[in-house]
């Protein structure tokens, strides 16, 4: 018999960064009391998406950002859409390249990440926002 758990994590961005929720995440897991099943997370949000990323050395976070820095400028002049600012369009573009959901193997009531692996929220706007993060736990 399968048994379902869902919440909802609010995150406080600070701005354009990296934030990891894999311990919130985990936690939500145990909570449920699902042993053996999958795990579904869904950001809320068009300027915002989620990424599991290496979590041992915060060069590769910095290294992702400056990448797509380059790839998608926030220069102000090469988006027709700008209703809320010049970071706008950048973000959904950046949050169209990226993902809005993750799923993630459940294993012994915990998520079965890899040694070196983090579950981030990514925010892609300059100013602070309240995301939101569903978090879907289905199994056994």
């Amino acid at each position: 018999m399968s048994t379902l758990s869902q919440q909802i994590l609010k995150v406080h961005t600070q701005g354009k960064s990296f934030h990891d929720i894999t311990a919130q995440v985990q936690s939500v897991v145990a909570q449920s009391g699902i042993e053996t099943g999958l795990c579904t997370l869904f950001v809320r949000h068009t300027s915002a998406s989620l990424v599991i990323q290496e979590n041992a050395d915060p060069d590769v976070l910095r290294d992702l950002s400056h990448f797509f820095a380059k790839l998608v400028p926030e220069d102000g002049k090469s988006y027709i859409h700008d209703a809320e600012g010049p970071d706008d369009m950048p973000a959904h573009i950046r949050s169209a390249l990226t993902r809005t959901s993750e799923q993630i193997p459940v294993a012994h009531g915990r998520l079965v990440l890899g040694t070196w692996q983090g579950v981030y929220l990514w925010e892609h706007r300059q100013r602070p926002h309240q995301r939101q993060v569903v978090i879907h736990v289905q199994g056994a």
